[in-house]
């Protein structure tokens, strides 16, 4: 059964840093490209970041040199680490293939406030 546990998330106040983890389950991680993507309140989910299966990467506009996406498919592990982090970066973070209709995990909340 493929599966996603996403963690990491909490409160931050502005300009601070989270890591967000996912554990990938139920497939092989390194046959997939893997995306994290965000949902606001009220907003449609959106694609954050993209990792290829030959670690291509692409990122969106809005978090351009403020968010790393890796991968370790030995741990069947993605990563995105989150530096610089604005009120509009509040959301839940799911992990997902990007190529494949899976389901989505439970999330991890991020929360950017003073």
């Amino acid at each position: 059964q493929v599966q996603f546990v996403e963690s990491g998330g909490g409160l931050v106040q502005p300009g601070g840093s989270l890591r967000l983890s996912c554990a990938a389950s139920g497939f092989t991680l390194s046959a997939y490209s893997m995306g994290w993507y965000r949902q606001a309140p009220g907003k449609q989910r959106e694609l954050v970041a993209r990792i290829s299966l030959s670690n291509m990467i692409n990122y969106a506009e809005f978090v351009k040199g403020r968010f790393t996406i890796s991968r370790d498919n030995d741990k069947k592990m993605v990563y995105l680490q989150m530096t610089n982090l604005k009120p509009e970066d509040t959301a839940v973070y799911y992990c997902r293939r990007t190529a494949i209709n899976d389901s989505w995990g439970q999330g991890t909340q991020v929360t950017v406030s003073s």
